[in-house]
């Protein structure tokens, strides 16, 4: 049976105009697998002497530049070159930098995946999951204690936070739910205000900034295991099926050696004792697993196509 959310997003796709996903002229797919091909031309390999590095703009940047310094030194090992940590505020921005060529290798959040795919030529590769192999988020729609809602009726002529709209759980999702499944729209029946990052979502409801916040879990785990929220300021009136999580990957025209080589230093990474670890435990993860675009990714794409997302490259 399909779950609610997904069943939402299929009764959008009666009225809604249909997005097909297709690469910026840039780039080619000769072998149909949904990303862009390495250039077999080779002046239009790049092979820099420093990788820039870039998590996906969810939490603090401080905080992220601590948590990925292991992997950083790893995977300056594994390719012998020198790594930066290049700390990005907006999805937008993380997009235009791989777009430009000024970002080599990237975890790109689940929404924004299949824009850094079609406009930015980048080609994900890899996923965190748990120690078992499972993975993924719930979105979940949060509020505080005393903001009077107990259910999504409840939130109609209040303030929802969405991140920005290029997020899965942090926009497109929840959008989808309201409008099919409730008849909620944006404007009409409820304010709609953007946090920017899915921690100020959390940050906004605790501090009772916002009456509530759609927001991906994995994110607001995190944040209350470290203590920057309390879970008694929290209140949950809804969670979704799980979606896979930030999408690891690359440029694609770096040298095919250099894409192996990092590749390589994913899925060799030692996890144990690490300052990866130590953080993105607290959200169960505890290893890097493959992925592909075209199979990991159907229900995002089903979501933006309910949603008419358009995949242009402005």
């Amino acid at each position: 049976m399909k779950s609610l959310l997904l069943s939402a997003a299929a009764l959008l796709l009666a009225s809604a105009a249909q997005a097909e996903f297709k690469l910026d002229a840039r780039y080619t797919d000769a072998d149909g697998d949904m990303v862009a091909d390495i250039p077999t031309d080779p002046a239009q390999l790049v092979d820099p002497a420093t990788l820039v590095f870039a998590y996906t703009p969810v939490e603090d940047p401080a905080v992220y530049a601590e948590a990925w310094k292991d992997f950083i030194a790893h995977l300056q090992s594994a390719t012998g070159k020198k790594v930066q940590f290049f700390p990005v505020d907006s999805n937008a921005a993380q997009i235009e930098a791989m777009r430009a060529g000024r970002l080599h290798v990237a975890g790109f959040n689940t929404g924004s995946n299949p824009l850094a795919i079609a406009c930015a030529g980048f080609r994900p590769f890899a996923m965190m999951a748990a120690a078992d192999g499972s993975y993924g988020y719930e979105m979940e729609i949060i509020t505080h204690p005393d903001a009077g809602i107990a259910a999504i009726e409840d939130l109609k002529g209040r303030t929802l936070a969405f991140s920005s709209e290029t997020s899965n759980s942090g926009y497109k999702a929840p959008s989808a739910l309201l409008r099919a499944k409730y008849g909620m729209e944006a404007g009409k029946d409820y304010t709609a205000a953007f946090s920017g990052k899915h921690d100020n979502s959390v940050l906004g409801v605790a501090n009772k900034d916002y009456d509530a916040a759609a927001v991906a879990n994995s994110v607001m785990i995190r944040m209350i295991d470290r203590g920057a929220v309390k879970a008694e300021q929290i209140v949950s009136i809804y969670k979704s099926e799980t979606f896979p999580t930030t999408g690891y990957g690359l440029a694609h025209n770096l040298t095919p050696e250099l894409q192996e080589k990092i590749r390589d230093a994913f899925f060799s990474f030692p996890w144990e004792g690490s300052s990866l670890a130590e953080e993105f435990s607290k959200s169960g993860e505890a290893q890097f697993i493959p992925i592909t675009f075209k199979e990991h990714w159907t229900v995002v794409r089903e979501i933006d196509e309910a949603m008419g997302v358009s995949y242009d490259c402005k």
